[in-house]
C-alpha cells in the first residue's frame, strides 16, 4: 500500500526486454534504495513494482506484459523522470489517501492553465473510470495523490501547487502526454457492496 505522496523524482536508467511482452527497468533512486531489498515494492509513476536488484542509488524491477499494457510504462525510456515512492509503513503518516499501486487506466493531459501560485490540469479520463471520480474526490495521477477539483463526463482537472508540479513528474507533462490512472479504491468497494444488495435494475 501507498499513500501517493511522492518522495523522489527519479530517472529510468535502462530497459531491458526480457520476453515479447515483459522487460526489465533499471531505475535511479538514491533516497527509495537506502533501505531497499529484494522482494520490496516501490511505486514508479503509480504502478507497483518488486524490487529484484539493488546496485548502488540503482534498484531493478520486472514488467510484465499485463503491466505494460494497462499502463504508461511501456512508453518509459532511459532518461525518463518517475515518481518513486516506498509502500507505506504502518507507523507513517497517512499524508495522500490509500492508493493500492494498481494502475485502472490511462488518461491523458488534454490542457494546463497556469496561475500565480498553482496551475489546472486537465485530464481525459477513460470512461470506464468516469463513475468513480467526484469533485472533491481522491484520484492518483502517476502515483500523486491529488484532489479532484472539477469533474465532466470524460475528463477531471486537478490543481498543482508549486511544490507538487517541481518535485513529481507532473511538472512537466505536456498535452497528450499519457498518465497512469488509479481511482479511489474506496468507491470500487462501496459500488461492489450496493451491487450486491440491490435488486437488479437498482429499483427497491
Amino acid at each position: 500500500m501507498f499513500t501517493g505522496i511522492v518522495e523522489e523524482l527519479g530517472e529510468v536508467v535502462a530497459v531491458t526486454e526480457t520476453a515479447a511482452d515483459s522487460a526489465l527497468l533499471a531505475l535511479r533512486g538514491p533516497l527509495v534504495t537506502t533501505d531497499a531489498r529484494h522482494g520490496d515494492s516501490i511505486a514508479v509513476n503509480g504502478v507497483c513494482l518488486t524490487v529484484v536488484g539493488v546496485d548502488g542509488g540503482v534498484f531493478t524491477a520486472d514488467v510484465m506484459g499485463e503491466t505494460l499494457r494497462r499502463s504508461a510504462l511501456g512508453a518509459l525510456r532511459p532518461g525518463a523522470p518517475v515518481n518513486l515512492e516506498r509502500a507505506a509503513a504502518l507507523n507513517s503518516r497517512l499524508g495522500g489517501h490509500i492508493v493500492q499501486g494498481h494502475v485502472d487506466g490511462v488518461g491523458e493531459v488534454l490542457s494546463r492553465e497556469p496561475a500565480p501560485q498553482w496551475e489546472t490540469v486537465r485530464f481525459r479520463l477513460p470512461a470506464a473510470l468516469a463513475r468513480y471520480v467526484v469533485e472533491k474526490g481522491s484520484i492518483t495521477v502517476d502515483g500523486v495523490s491529488l484532489t479532484v477539483a472539477d469533474v465532466g463526463p470524460d475528463w477531471f482537472a486537478v490543481g498543482l501547487i508549486p511544490t507538487t508540479l517541481a518535485l513529481t513528474t507532473l511538472g512537466a507533462r505536456a498535452v497528450g502526454d499519457p498518465v497512469n490512472l488509479e481511482v479511489d479504491v474506496l468507491a470500487k468497494y462501496v459500488e461492489r457492496l450496493l451491487a450486491d444488495r440491490l435488486p437488479a435494475g437498482g429499483g427497491r
